[in-house]
């Protein structure tokens, strides 16, 4: 069964005017339920994740800072969100969706959080609409708990995958690759295992030739025993904030080759949403519903 992580704390609401569409998290698995993609059963309710696991990723101080609601102006203008404690909270369910979604696709082959992929936070600080790493805290959840002895974090949202990069850059039981806008945010760019600079407006061939030819390589040479697959849809054309030139369909192309290269080697697989800016909210809806039919389709 292809389990979902889903709360009604990730849609917390923002200031009116904030450009961060928090409205996608109720509109998408309302839009799976309506179709018949998933039931009501394909969703469990991820609460509060033990701080030690969080801990296990992240700074104390930062932490500490985070919780108290104690970060300085700066610290709260680079995070992009206005600090609170309900923030706090959905960020803390985010991270537990992710953790637990890992587990299902221990049991099941692939999992799905609706939220996450928050590839922005590093050890100690937090950036671009990200406080805490789900896909850090996941996959070091997964190893430390020796579930797994390597994970391979595939990130194609649009923007690099700093905080991830930066948390793992150590550690060689991890994996980190990042296809990216080029002259896109971040400015800085951490050093993940392979990085991808794409130019602005890559369309769809030549997005997923590149995919095509690195993908299975890093499967051979690296032999991960889990996949962590950051799917952003910010690649589209229609994104206001992602300058790339990918079709509604290449996006689907795309999560289609990392799902059957999981399914194929029998690698379990999480996948988290990520960005998504499109100016037609719809847009976005259907690009993520994309991931969650494909992995209906191909595992189910």
């Amino acid at each position: 069964m292809l389990k979902i992580a889903w709360s009604s704390v990730y849609c917390h609401p923002l200031p009116q005017g904030h450009r961060f569409p928090m409205e996608k998290y109720n509109l998408l698995p309302e839009q799976l339920l309506y179709e018949g993609t998933v039931a009501e059963d394909n969703f469990f309710e991820p609460t509060f994740l033990d701080h030690k696991w969080i801990l296990n990723t992240h700074d104390q101080k930062y932490f500490q800072k985070l919780t108290t609601l104690s970060l300085n102006k700066s610290e709260i203008r680079k995070t992009g969100f206005p600090l609170s404690q309900d923030l706090i909270i959905r960020e803390i369910h985010i991270m537990h969706g992710s953790v637990q979604a890992a587990l299902f696709a221990l049991e099941f082959g692939v999992a799905m959080n609706i939220a996450g992929g928050t590839h922005h936070a590093f050890t100690n600080r937090g950036e671009g609409f990200c406080l805490l790493n789900d896909i850090a805290i996941s996959a070091n959840y997964l190893l430390d708990h020796q579930f797994v002895k390597k994970v391979l974090v595939v990130d194609l949202d649009v923007h690099q995958g700093n905080g991830t990069a930066e948390i793992f850059n150590k550690n060689k039981n991890v994996f980190t690759f990042s296809m990216h806008g080029t002259a896109n945010y971040p400015m800085h760019k951490e050093i993940s295992d392979l990085d991808i600079g794409l130019p602005d407006m890559i369309k769809d061939q030549e997005y997923l030739l590149l995919l095509g030819e690195h993908l299975p390589k890093i499967i051979d040479a690296f032999q991960p025993e889990f996949i962590i697959y950051q799917s952003g849809v910010d690649v589209l054309e229609s994104d206001k904030l992602g300058r790339l030139g990918l079709s509604l369909d290449g996006c689907k192309k795309r999560d289609k080759m990392v799902l059957d290269s999981a399914k194929l080697n029998q690698i379990p697989i999480m996948c988290c949403m990520g960005g998504g800016y499109s100016e037609k909210l719809s847009h976005i809806i259907e690009a993520h519903a994309n991931t969650f039919r494909l992995a209906q389709d191909i595992y189910f």
